[in-house]
């Protein structure tokens, strides 16, 4: 009863850190991913707050975000249908013993103002951030500890194909936001929002105060002025940037200002106070903007100059850039100057083209989306494209939603309705007609070190003997000591009785006096090997990496494993036998599934080994039960119902039958009474009761 509460305690916090996990993943890596030039920016944030920018060529905060967010959205997604369990528990873990140290930082020393764990869409403040990273980080240690206990929701067979779909979900859902516009805008500077309205701070409300510094030349020095000294126009515009003078009550929009580049007025109230309408060409570095369309952005402001409406170009770049880009372009448009962080939140385009009527935004493009002369056919006015673009969140959220979930719900559907189905029927006919399993029933015999090479070579004629008129309702295998091997195999019948050794190297071959090779054991017609056994862990130091080695090399040269594993009294009594066969099977859990495949495991209760003590069926049964669910976590349902585990723990013709009708219990892998044939066929005559 206690070992059953722990194991569900153990699942709830698995499951439990798991959906909280996949919540916060896939919401940070998709707003991340409708945004990713906003994720760039602030990943340019922080290589300039720790003095990295050199670091990295201009495409890695772009490419990294959008990688970034695809990972963080594949963790989440995974996380949630139980897809991919170790992959994505151990990133979530790993990105989270990054970032909480990280975000600890930011929180006492303040070099960005707010890490962008969740985009524009949920700003946090850096104190706010860590206390969610701490809970976060628990979840993901709670969650990899006990992954294996994350229940799916897709199949193992299934589960690469969801995988796939959500790379390609995501990584899509960026690249097209990246080449149009977010799908979802989570800035102030949204259609429909009004500029004005954004910049108003309520009654009562003490204000930040903010100062516009620009950046001069004149004669090769370089100067700052602030709009109550700004020189004549002999000084030539370099740079301007936003400073808080003074903390207080923040609107949505609090760095709106627009200056005529010609007359250095501030033009910001005429412009969002016309009640006609006004283009606004935003260019935040005009030099790094791309000018592929530029013929259609010099159309729009032939088509504003002929109907009347504003047209201004905004930008942060000085006026040599400017200059050029006229040259280069043959721009005839006038030019504003803005703060370089603002124009980057208008809109996620450089350039991008926004309208507005009497402040208030009516609609916006990237360069890769502008309107052409086939749709501005008429004065805005009396076309669409003049009217206000609203659509709510609510709804961009359901088409996104379903462009991810139709063609998922179509993977669920195979899922359920073919492979689920098939599996179910399976283990439906299974417990019913045990003989008709596809794993083997199994009788093997240990010798342990027993025998001289005559005592060995009469027994195996002897059971050669016995079975020579019948043959067995199991695979029967004897493992002798290896210098029976060579002289035992030819006197089997091969039909009948399979040969292994009790044990091999961890090494292929070399300078180590004593040891067989998997190759040598090979080399004497054997088929099998015995690794991992309790007296082997106990007494020569086997660990877990060491038997890794054994059992790839005994695969590597067509042997079978008998893969031991099991617990000794002092963890049975303290119900740790679960915990303990599970770190043993890390030996085996590095294979592929096709090399998993190919070995049979034994579960001994060393507790039980020449004692005269036997685990009741019961408690063999639950064991059986629970290797099999672990292997069916690792390899899935399949894998796991046609390996063969035996039972090892003083089985005696007297209890063998009783122990092997447990449905996950397939044979024994028999002591003492493999050395004597009377006690050895009882045994496997249990299987023909």
């Amino acid at each position: 009863m206690k070992d059953k509460n722990l194991h569900i305690i153990q699942e709830v916090v698995a499951n439990t850190g798991r959906f909280i996990l996949a919540a916060s993943f896939i919401f940070s890596g998709f707003v991340k991913a409708v945004d990713p030039l906003g994720f760039q920016y602030k990943i340019q944030d922080y290589l300039a707050a720790f003095g990295m920018a050199s670091w990295f060529p201009s495409f890695f905060p772009l490419l990294g975000g959008i990688v970034l967010s695809s990972v963080e959205f594949f963790i989440g997604i995974s996380l949630f249908f139980g897809t991919r369990r170790t992959v994505a528990s151990s990133l979530a873990l790993m990105l989270m013993i990054f970032m909480t140290p990280l975000t600890l930082y930011l929180a006492l020393f303040d070099p960005v103002s707010d890490c962008g764990c969740f985009g524009d869409a949920w700003v946090l403040t850096n104190w706010e951030t860590f206390g969610k990273n701490v809970v976060l980080l628990l979840a993901a240690v709670g969650t990899f500890r006990y992954r294996k206990m994350v229940f799916r929701f897709i199949s193992v067979k299934m589960e690469w194909l969801v995988s796939l779909y959500t790379l390609f979900f995501v990584f899509t859902l960026s690249f097209y936001c990246l080449d149009r516009l977010p799908v979802l805008d989570f800035r102030p500077y949204k259609i429909g929002k009004n500029i004005s309205e954004g910049m108003t701070i309520p009654d009562g409300a003490k204000p930040s105060v903010y100062e516009s510094i620009f950046v001069l030349e004149k004669n090769g020095e370089k100067k700052e002025f602030t709009l109550d000294n700004y020189p004549d126009s002999t000084w030539t515009f370099v740079d301007t940037r936003t400073v808080l003078k003074e903390k207080g009550y923040e609107p949505p929009i609090h760095d709106f200002s627009i200056m005529d580049l010609n007359t250095g007025d501030d033009i910001t109230e005429d412009v969002l106070t016309d009640m006609g309408y006004t283009f606004l060409l935003v260019a935040h570095r005009i030099e790094e903007a791309d000018d592929s369309n530029i013929d259609l952005i010099n159309e729009i402001y032939d088509y504003s100059v002929e109907h009347g409406y504003r047209f201004y170009c905004l930008t942060s770049s000085p006026e040599e850039q400017i200059e050029l880009w006229k040259d280069k372009t043959g721009a005839e448009y006038p030019f504003c100057q803005m703060d370089d962080i603002t124009l980057k939140t208008m809109v996620r385009s450089n350039p991008g083209l926004m309208l507005i009527k009497n402040g208030t935004i009516l609609n916006k493009w990237s360069d890769e989306d502008i309107p052409d002369e086939y749709v501005l056919t008429d004065k805005l006015e009396n076309l669409p494209l003049g009217q206000q673009k609203l659509e709510s969140d609510f709804h961009t959220v359901g088409y996104v939603f379903l462009w991810f979930v139709i063609p998922l719900l179509l993977v669920l559907g195979v899922d359920v309705l073919v492979i689920r189905r098939r599996e179910r029927k399976r283990s439906f006919i299974n417990p019913l007609n045990k003989e008709n399993k596809m794993r083997k029933n199994i009788v093997a015999g240990n010798w342990k070190m027993n025998k001289t090479l005559q005592e060995g070579i009469a027994l195996a004629k002897e059971l050669n003997e016995a079975l020579a008129n019948e043959k067995p309702n199991c695979d029967v295998i004897i493992c002798t000591p290896f210098i029976h091997l060579a002289s035992v195999t030819p006197l089997v019948d091969a039909a009948k009785i399979g040969v292994g050794a009790e044990n091999c190297a961890d090494k292929a071959s070399g300078a180590y006096t004593g040891e067989v090779s998997a190759e040598m054991v090979a080399s004497t017609g054997a088929k099998y090997v015995i690794l991992g056994h309790s007296e082997r862990r106990a007494y020569y130091g086997e660990t877990v990496a060491i038997l890794e080695e054994k059992v790839k090399l005994a695969l590597a040269n067509g042997l079978t494993p008998i893969f031991c594993i099991g617990e000794v009294l002092e963890e049975r009594e303290a119900n740790k036998q679960n915990e303990v066969v599970a770190a043993q099977m890390a030996s085996v859990f590095s294979l592929s599934a096709e090399d998993f495949s190919k070995i049979i495991l034994a579960y001994e209760p060393v507790w039980a080994i020449g004692t005269g003590k036997t685990a009741t069926p019961e408690q063999a049964q639950e064991i059986h039960a629970f290797i099999r669910s672990i292997v069916a976590d690792k390899y899935g349902k399949e894998i796991a119902d046609n390996t063969s585990i035996l039972y090892g723990g003083s089985c005696k013709p007297s209890n063998a039958k009783e122990l092997f009708a447990n449905p996950d219990v397939d044979g024994g892998l028999i002591g003492g009474a493999a050395l004597k044939v009377a006690d050895f066929k009882g045994i496997i005559d249990a299987f023909n009761a």
